[in-house]
């Protein structure tokens, strides 16, 4: 029997957000096998166990409360409200984290020698998307009657099989737009992946779970930010070096041996710490500049 007090997290078994899902966790401290054809990983040291599912399936996992918790772009989220709305399911959820990867947009793009001025061009044409809440929002704020073709794959290619005029589309690089020579006109919405949670309270054992497990999705994303900075200064400069220093609270000063007339300072830099600051820095006296990563912070 499975056992209920265990967190259910669902993330995507495949595709652009299942690796960085997993390596979140991994810096999480979870430690996770994950043998091929399984669908549930039971985490070894936590009370949590990882559903591996289609992307599609995530937000229908945590409105359903099946799940606990999921991980999913804000696109796929967006696009399943919308549409449970539509259909009177619940579409109840609440975003705890927004998360440092899966970042893309979903813009219309026609073919490069089509002209554009407005979203007034769009009237009228047959658009491939498979989006369609999405788009039919947007539309429907800008007035625009057109006809949304639904496509499951492969959107890309939907005007040169004549399919339809132009798409809708998620768009990262852009390489693929490229290659099908078609350019962005419109940005519609920006995604990003988000841990969300369903709309009702989580049991007492489970809630604190999830407590644990946010502390330190938080602690990975301030490391990710931070940076441990170490230099030499003179004393009479510490002033000036301090108001250089991004986001530093409080640093440490430690005494030199042999030297009275400067220090080591140490702090974490809550922002990066660009060449021109270490030029700046260098102006003001110091020396022996090191910027380290930071693996993990609590703070």
């Amino acid at each position: 029997m499975p056992d209920r007090n265990r967190l259910r997290l669902a993330i995507q078994k495949s595709g652009r957000l299942s690796a960085d899902s997993l390596d979140l966790l991994a810096r999480c401290g979870l430690r996770l096998r994950t043998p091929k054809g399984r669908l549930i990983i039971h985490a070894e040291n936590f009370p949590v166990d990882v559903l591996l599912v289609r992307d599609d399936d995530i937000p229908q996992l945590v409105m359903d409360e099946v799940c606990d918790l999921g991980l999913v772009g804000t696109n796929v989220l967006e696009e399943t409200a919308l549409e449970r709305h539509l259909n009177g399911a619940n579409a109840g959820y609440a975003i705890e984290r927004s998360l440092d990867f899966g970042r893309c947009r979903l813009a219309i793009a026609m073919p490069e020698d089509r002209p554009y001025s407005d979203t007034g061009d769009l009237q009228g044409l047959r658009i491939a998307t498979s989006y369609p809440h999405l788009l039919g929002r947007f539309l429907a704020g800008k007035n625009v009657q057109a006809e949304v073709v639904l496509l499951s794959g492969s959107v890309e290619i939907a005007p040169r099989l004549g399919i339809a005029d132009v798409i809708c589309d998620l768009v990262d690089s852009g390489s693929t737009l490229e290659a099908n020579k078609l350019r962005v006109v419109e940005t519609i919405f920006r995604s990003t992946a988000v841990l969300i949670r369903g709309g009702r309270p989580l049991a007492p054992e489970k809630a604190h779970t999830a407590d644990i497990l946010l502390r330190r999705i938080d602690g990975v994303l301030k490391a990710a930010e931070a940076k441990y900075i170490m230099l030499h200064a003179p004393k009479a400069a510490l002033p000036e070096i301090k108001k250089l220093l991004p986001g530093a609270e409080n640093p440490t000063i430690l005494p030199l041996a042999g030297d009275d007339t400067k220090v080591a300072l140490h702090a974490v830099c809550s922002e990066a710490v660009f060449w021109e600051t270490m030029e700046a820095l260098k102006k003001c006296g110091a020396s022996s500049i090191l910027i380290l990563p930071i693996e993990k912070m609590m703070l």
